[in-house]
């Protein structure tokens, strides 16, 4: 066997050498046959000729000794891959255009291959049996509205894992942010809380030391040891091994460092990034000694792995029960859950938080932008397969001359659609490499965490685009080829140079109001993305974005009396408006799309069910608050030095809320009260402009805006935050800001700082990636479009040199000529703007809920488009037109 490899191999790398053996070996065995001859008497010459017959055909045996080699079919295909390669080298130009026209088609689905692929079907690194591997979800009902939620108490999880029989192994997480290390060097970095159970699901090993074990996650208190992560062990400790043994202050407590991840060993998420993991009962107990206890903190998710045996269907009914059990016993303890009373459902959801029931809009938005890349390789296919049939059409000569000679016309078809594999080989490598440099620019921007694919490492992205490429090659060279090959060698050899080629451009001609039909969905696509993302961010959110900065105080463990965190609030106010550049400040209570705050509903005399309205958002600030924020006070007053506490307990109320709790009278001196009987009334002294601070879509947010000194009496000052507005963008003053305000922190406490637009930004980047997808594919696809509709009117005109010379001949003037190329351009970009606008207004209706405050059919964006393609034909149409005037009667009539 091996021997017979290494003949065949010999066979197809030593071609040239076992042929030249073969000559060799041939003479030799007909020399012996003339000698034998000539020893017989018979003259030389006869000899030869007698030895020749009897001896057979020599490249007849050649060719069966060929085949007997068994490569015969490789050989001829690396005959043919020769071949197509001479061939692209004496039209480089042709081959340019047709690889680069399938390297950017390629290129834009490989990359947003990799964005899909993160956010839907990519497991976390090193998860095995990610098929059976869930995380569980509930579905309930408050106030009338249908909630689904993630996050569990502890009871929970336990009340989980006892009950459930589904699952062989149940384990619980949660990512908080906490600061690492003490002093100027402490630094808020998110940290992987853990059931021990976490390791094994994945088949990761530590690099150094070890994982954590089971032993040292029992409740309550766990353990205090810490696994690095290896980004993690090697910026901070240079990847030493002295690391094991060290402690590290990790929040309010002091870990004990046991071992360090692998490489991407990111846990339960691909785009959150842990610095470190820590026994999940270690963190709880440092944070609520009581979280055994109690059901009111709701903080952790839950991974399960189903039994091999448990189809999706059972484990969720299993999961449904256990939650109901869990249910009732709250209620026998008296601790009825918000959803008691309510429709109660579990899922087993996949692991990928954007496949999940509460998945955000950039799933939905990245599949839209999916549609549009495949809409683009599409254009770029039907311009290849134009291409295609025009080189086609120049050398119709060159086939018929090859069928003559013997050539078969499977031999034929199989040589040309290896020069269609060899292009389209070609344009996916400059697909991946296209990919690779702008896919890095989209991932790092659009996908959560700034995570990124290396296309040109990946197995999966690489797959693809090799998936691709082959069906391209089959796709946009079996047609031109089966016409080439199928056509009448008499006839195209009897008409000499004259073009035979009418229903080559009729396809052409088709192929074209194909593209120019796709490009319009696009342009309108990219319109309606455009004026959302103008919308939204032109949208006014009730408070100044650019100029804020938001700031968080963790006291980490520093225990202060009511005097004494007020006298730390007043410093940090006092130091605040010290720094160069800022205008003022103010504390809070809530900081929109960051941490938020609510009291439950209000009681409001005289309106009934208030609590069907919805969610009700507390606020609170000093008298700067409503001057900070830059929120408008529509009618009344805001807050003064006078409302401090102890003096009439007043509050301040967003027009949304003022509207729906007294929609037929003025809410200016009304009176609520929020949470038990023995709260005090408070009186509305003024109405804001309507806030978003939670989803900036959706039905109305209600807030309200308590004074910060009676906010503080009335329920604790809870948590410390900031606000400080500067005179210019936060992100030139947020370092100095902190680090003038960390002067002030009593031990181990410190101070976050973040510009208040990075809070606001990745609400808005749904509309953000929208928008740039579908401009960019938009605009590559008008590209390729207009290429083909040049090389289409080109194309034509050289078809027509006889009929345009003869016009010419006969008096037709320039500007005639002119308008004949130029109306069949812009016939075909009318005919394109027609269907591709009726096809885009039926696609208009799934696509409007991912708009914001625009219609997915805006006249405007309609006609600006309509405009837009009409431009970029006659532009296409312009050079063959003159080209066209360009053409002598007597050579064109001397050329038939």
């Amino acid at each position: 066997m091996l021997s017979d490899l290494r003949y065949r191999l010999r066979a197809l790398f030593r071609r040239d050498a076992m042929d030249r053996e073969l000559d060799e070996e041939l003479r030799f065995h007909l020399e012996h046959e003339i000698e034998k001859h000539v020893r017989a008497g018979v003259p030389r010459a006869e000899a030869e000729r007698r030895a020749r017959l009897e001896f057979g055909g020599v490249d007849q045996i050649k060719e069966d000794t060929r085949e007997v080699r068994g490569v015969a079919l490789l050989d001829g295909l690396l005959r043919d891959v020769r071949y197509a390669w001479r061939g692209m080298r004496a039209r480089p130009g042709f081959a340019a255009a047709v690889v680069l026209t399938l390297g950017l088609g390629i290129g834009a689905n490989a990359a947003m291959f990799g964005i899909i692929d993160r956010l839907l079907f990519r497991p976390p690194p090193f998860l095995e049996s990610a098929e059976r591997v869930h995380r569980l979800y509930l579905h309930y009902v408050l106030n009338g509205r249908p909630r689904v939620d993630r996050a569990f108490a502890y009871l929970h999880y336990r009340q989980l894992e006892e009950s459930t029989t589904s699952f062989d192994a149940v384990t619980p997480f949660a990512y908080p942010t906490l600061a690492v290390g003490t002093g100027e060097a402490a630094r808020e970095m998110t940290v992987m809380a853990a059931g021990a159970s976490l390791f094994d699901h994945f088949a990761a090993r530590p690099v150094l030391g070890r994982f954590f074990t089971s032993a040292e996650d029992v409740p309550p208190t766990g353990t205090r040891v810490a696994v690095l992560s290896h980004g993690f062990w090697q910026a901070e400790y240079g990847g030493s091994a002295e690391v094991l043994g060290a402690s590290l202050q990790i929040g309010t407590a002091v870990y004990t460092i046991i071992g360090v991840a692998p490489p991407e060993f990111v846990g339960t998420d691909d785009f959150v990034r842990p610095a470190m993991f820590v026994p999940l009962t270690a963190y709880a107990y440092s944070r609520s000694p009581d979280y055994t206890e109690n059901y009111n903190w709701s903080w952790l998710g839950v991974l399960v792995r189903r039994r091999p045996d448990v189809s999706l269907e059972v484990a969720s009914a299993d999961v449904n029960a256990a939650f109901l059990r869990g249910w009732e016993i709250e209620h026998r303890l008296g601790r009825a859950p918000p959803a008691a009373d309510a429709a109660v459902r579990g899922e087993v959801a996949p692991i990928q938080l954007q496949r999940g029931p509460d998945a955000g809009p950039e799933s939905k938005v990245a599949a839209w932008v999916m549609g549009v890349a495949i809409i683009v390789l599409l254009i770029a296919c039907a311009n290849v397969i134009n291409l295609l049939l025009a080189r086609a059409v120049h050398r119709r000569r060159e086939i018929a001359l090859r069928l003559a000679l013997g050539v078969s016309r499977g031999g034929l078809l199989r040589q040309l659609t290896t020069e269609t594999m060899l292009l389209a080989l070609l344009g996916g490598a400059v697909g991946v490499a296209i990919a690779q440099w702008g896919g890095r620019v989209l991932h790092a921007q659009f996908l959560p965490g700034g995570a990124t694919v290396a296309v040109a490492t990946d197995a999966r992205t690489l797959l693809f685009v090799m998936t691709i490429t082959l069906a391209l090659a089959l796709l946009t060279g079996l047609a031109p080829a089966l016409q080439a090959v199928r056509a009448d060698v008499g006839e195209t050899l009897k008409a000499g140079a004259r073009d035979t080629g009418y229903r080559s451009s009729r396809l052409r001609t088709s192929l074209l109001l194909f593209q120019a039909a796709l490009s319009v969905i696009l342009l309108v696509g990219a319109g309606l993305f455009v004026r959302s993302l103008a919308n939204v961010r032109g949208f006014r959110l009730g408070y100044d974005v650019e100029p804020n900065i938001a700031l968080a105080v963790n006291l980490r463990g520093e225990n202060l009396s009511a005097a004494q965190g007020a006298a730390l609030a007043d410093r940090l106010l006092a130091a605040a408006v010290t720094v160069p550049g800022v205008q003022s400040a103010t504390l809070a209570a809530s900081v929109p799309f960051w941490s938020n705050e609510g009291r439950g509903t209000p009681f409001v005399p005289g309106v009934d069910s208030v609590a069907r309205l919805g969610r009700f958002t507390l606020q609170a600030g000093t008298p700067d608050y409503f001057e900070t924020l830059g929120t408008r006070i529509l009618r009344g007053r805001g807050f003064t030095e006078h409302d401090r506490a102890g003096t009439r307990p007043v509050v301040v109320v967003n027009e949304a809320m003022a509207r729906a709790l007294w929609p037929d009278d003025e809410a200016l001196g009304k009176q609520l009260r929020f949470g038990a009987d023995t709260m005090p009334f408070l009186t509305v002294i003024g109405v804001a402009e309507d806030m978003r601070g939670l989803n900036l879509t959706g039905g109305p947010e209600f807030w309200y805006y308590l004074p910060y000194d009676q906010y503080a009496a009335m329920y604790g000052s809870g948590s410390l935050e900031m606000f400080v507005r500067v005179d210019g963008r936060a992100d030139e003053y947020v370092e100095r800001v902190r680090q003038r305000l960390q002067r002030e922190m009593p031990g181990a406490a410190y101070v976050t700082a973040v510009p208040f637009h990075a809070l606001v930004a990745p609400r808005q980047r749904a509309w953000e990636f929208g928008a740039t997808m579908f401009v960019a594919f938009a605009t590559l696809a008008l590209v390729l479009a207009a290429v083909g509709l040049y090389s289409v009117c080109a194309y034509g005109v050289a078809q027509r040199t006889r009929e345009l010379g003869v016009r010419i001949a006969l008096g037709a003037s320039t500007a005639a000529v002119v308008r004949l190329v130029v109306r069949q351009g812009a016939l075909f970009a009318v005919t394109g703007i027609a269907i591709g606008g009726a096809l885009a207004l039926l696609a208009a209706r799934p696509l409007e809920p991912l708009l914001f405050s625009a219609s997915a059919r805006d006249p405007v964006v309609y006609g600006g488009v309509a405009a837009i393609l009409v431009l970029v034909a006659l532009v296409a149409t312009i050079r063959p037109a003159l080209r066209a005037t360009r053409v002598d009667p007597t050579i064109a009539l001397r050329a038939e």
